[in-house]
């Protein structure tokens, strides 16, 4: 095994060197402030465990487990999520200390008695696949990083007769005081002198979900106790209750460092063990830690871009959160645990959850489809097994199971494009089935009955009315596309004639859509800046969701009153006042009411591309991304969403989005650096440059692919994917 590990890591020394680092470039703490709602922890591209801080398990700001206005820490957890506006998860919290023994982890509000630890942002280094930090109470250095399941822990003692080490599978993430999940039962076991075991199975966002876990220690530990009541039990070998506490103890030198390998697994015990002894058993923290970096090499070298660090930070942080989620949570054995909590195998060896789509299905997985088009179809993949097991598409997966959050249905625009793009290793008809399935047959958020019954959802029936009238318009247009070309004519004329609803909302008198009621007149009163659920819009008001018809653009304009008007209409979004009312924390990120903080205005400042007039896209991508991006902590205009804030970012700075993400069709802006080149997994490149690109030359005079000129500012995805090179002439 010895030899093996040297090989890999003599290929790994290999692959950077032909490469370029750019982990250097990654800042895990942007978007850890303001409400980003990101985290600076150890994990893989993609994988189960994602190990770092947690500093407070309750409130808005602390879904990831992690904010950085916060200067204590509660503990170490496996399992986090990045950027959603939701908690739970921070599965299997471990602490080390040398205080005297506690079961009060503390808080914000009332740090102090408890196991916290004050620490410093100047003792903090965050990198992908490593984390560190100093404790300042207890001189504890603790240091993390991370395989797909597994994590490997680093803790540098002083001396000390009492060092130990907390285990609580008890402490979960909630976003509000009184919601955080509940761990009704867990176990912990010690095997031995050097290893521990153990489950929990919390509600929280998702029911029953279990996480197994075994953590082997480097030094044998002198003694332990568990406690589910406050008072340690000293040597109890094993204990079940919905409340648990534990901690080894240790015997420790100055500068003594012990290691704690950790693996999780939501099948069961012997998996966790399983996937602890494939993956880092016989490795060493910096033998994990070089792969880590591999691992995150090898992706963020897909994408190499020429420009100032600054840019490079922004561009390749927003890569690494990109990369982050969905999680594959299918074991090394290829099992995992699914939509009915029931133990399957994984025909690919891949499992894919996490899956944000209201918010991920507009720009990252049209960037998957580029750059990652093998975990693009196993995600799809996945979704089409969830579809057989829960009877519909994911909304809004966690751990496998739904959590039915958000609206609409945007696996299906996910799987449109993959088919009308001809991506293969995908079974048209079985992916067909799933979508018509979950378009028709009644289940938990849908509401075709009503919908086929009044040709529109009626406020006073239907909840957010209005957006789920928009957005299911959307999805129906993108099942009709994929049943013409399979050839299902009846099929197609049904749900092509149901993606019109949308034009059933539309008044002409005020020119936005607006809620109706069940006798089809129009609900007052209305005001366009009422961001108010009980408006029928979700996380926006009228003004976000007028542009909403991403299926159908030209049908706005026109009935808009053509593209003049709809210009005009443009700039009065994006000049007028942004008073919101009943303004949610959701609306962020705004220039006029166009909100950038939340993803229903992403592709809205490509739509002067509609209206002829793409000098002023140009215009508005460049304030966009002066104002809602930057390097610092705060550097996101709203919750990251599981990578669509980042991959919005990533694809406007290469010079084009999708406007519709279900055609492969990518809607040309402006590029923010002076070359780029793209990495394709084909073995070709997409190379972009842009001649005289300065501060004061944001404006495309000529966009050519292969020496062609480009009149209709549209590039296609397959142009993309052949290889090419797609050059920017800049001006004033």
């Amino acid at each position: 095994m010895k030899n093996i590990t040297l090989i890999i890591l003599l290929t790994a020394t290999s692959i950077i060197s032909h490469a370029q680092d750019l982990t250097q470039y990654v800042n895990p703490f942007i978007g850890t402030g303001g409400h980003g709602h990101t985290f600076p922890n150890a994990c893989l591209p993609f994988g189960m465990v994602q190990m770092g801080p947690v500093t407070n398990n309750v409130g808005w700001d602390w879904v990831s487990g992690y904010h950085y206005s916060d200067s204590t820490i509660m503990g170490f957890s496996h399992t986090r999520l990045s950027g959603t506006g939701i908690g739970d998860l921070s599965d299997w919290l471990f602490m080390p200390s040398t205080s005297a023994f506690t079961i009060n982890w503390g808080s914000n509000e009332k740090p102090f008695p408890s196991w916290r630890s004050r620490f410093s942002h100047a003792d903090e280094v965050a990198s992908p696949g490593y984390y560190s930090v100093l404790l300042k109470d207890t001189k504890i250095k603790a240091e993390f990083t991370a395989a797909e399941h597994c994590a490997v822990h680093r803790y540098t003692f002083p001396a000390s007769d009492s060092a130990h080490i907390i285990i609580a599978p008890s402490v979960a993430i909630g976003t509000y005081i009184g919601s955080m999940a509940s761990i009704p039962w867990s176990s912990m076991k010690w095997e031995n002198d050097s290893t521990i075991s153990g489950f929990r199975i919390s509600f929280g966002w998702v029911p029953f979900r279990r996480v197994y876990m075994v953590a082997q220690f480097s030094k044998p530990f002198y003694t332990y106790q568990l406690t589910s009541s406050g008072k340690p039990n000293w040597l109890l070998r094993e204990k079940e209750h919905n409340f648990l506490i534990g901690s080894v103890y240790f015997k420790t030198k100055e500068h003594e460092q012990i290691t704690v390998k950790v693996g999780i697994s939501a099948v069961c015990l012997e998996n966790a063990r399983a996937n602890l002894q494939a993956e880092i058993e016989n490795k060493s923290f910096e033998q994990v830690r070089t792969l880590a970096v591999v691992s995150w090499n090898k992706e963020l070298n897909k994408i190499q871009i020429q420009a100032d660090d600054k840019t490079k930070e922004i561009f390749y942080t927003a890569m690494y959160h990109a990369f982050i989620h969905p999680n594959n949570i299918a074991d090394v054995d290829g099992r995992y645990r699914g939509a009915d909590f029931e133990i399957a195998t994984s025909k690919t060896g891949k499992y894919y959850s996490t899956l944000s789509l209201w918010d991920t299905f507009r720009g990252t997985h049209p960037l998957y489809s580029i750059i990652q088009p093998k975990v693009n179809a196993d995600i799809i993949q996945s979704m089409i097994t969830h579809q057989k097991v829960a009877g519909i598409l994911p909304i809004w997966t966690l751990w496998g199971a739904e959590n039915f959050c958000m609206i609409g249905n945007h696996a299906i625009p996910v799987i449109t494009n993959a088919i009308l793009t001809d991506i293969k290793g995908l079974d048209y008809e079985e992916a067909y089935t799933a979508m018509k399935a979950t378009s028709t047959v009644i289940h938990r958020g849908s509401d075709w009955d009503i919908l086929d019954k009044y040709g529109y959802l009626p406020k006073g029936i239907v909840g957010e009315s209005v957006s789920k009238t928009l957005e299911i318009s959307f999805n129906d247009w993108c099942v009709a596309q994929v049943a013409k070309k399979l050839g299902k004519t009846t099929d197609y004329e049904f749900f092509l004639k149901r993606s019109l609803a949308y034009k059933q909302l539309y008044n002409s008198q005020t020119g936005f859509f607006q809620p109706k009621d069940t006798t089809g007149n129009w609900v007052t009163p209305f005001n366009p800046i009422d961001a108010r659920y009980s408006n029928s819009f979700t996380e926006a008001n009228a003004w976000q969701y007028r542009w909403s018809v991403q299926h159908d653009i030209p049908s706005l304009v026109e009935l808009t009153g053509g593209k003049a008007k709809f210009a005009t209409k443009l700039d009065t979004l994006f000049t007028m006042s942004s008073e919101v009312i009943g303004g949610q924390r959701d609306i962020s990120g705004l220039i006029g009411q166009y909100a950038h903080g939340n993803e229903p205005s992403h592709h809205v400042a490509y739509l002067y591309n509609y209206a002829g007039q793409p000098a002023k896209t140009q215009k508005y991508l460049t304030k966009i991304m002066s104002e809602m991006y930057s390097n610092q902590p705060d550097g996101y205009a709203g919750n990251e969403d599981c990578g669509q804030m980042s991959a919005w970012y990533i694809l406007t700075t290469l010079g084009f989005y999708p406007v519709n993400p279900a055609i492969g069709v990518f809607d040309i802006g402006r590029p923010f650096v002076k070359e780029a080149k793209i990495n394709l997994e084909n073995g070709k490149t997409f190379t972009i440059i842009a001649n005289n690109l300065f501060d004061k030359n944001i404006f495309v005079k000529k966009v050519s692919l292969n020496g062609k000129v480009i009149k209709n500012y549209k590039l296609n995805y397959a142009d993309i994917m052949l290889g090419g090179e797609l050059v920017f002439e800049m001006g004033k």
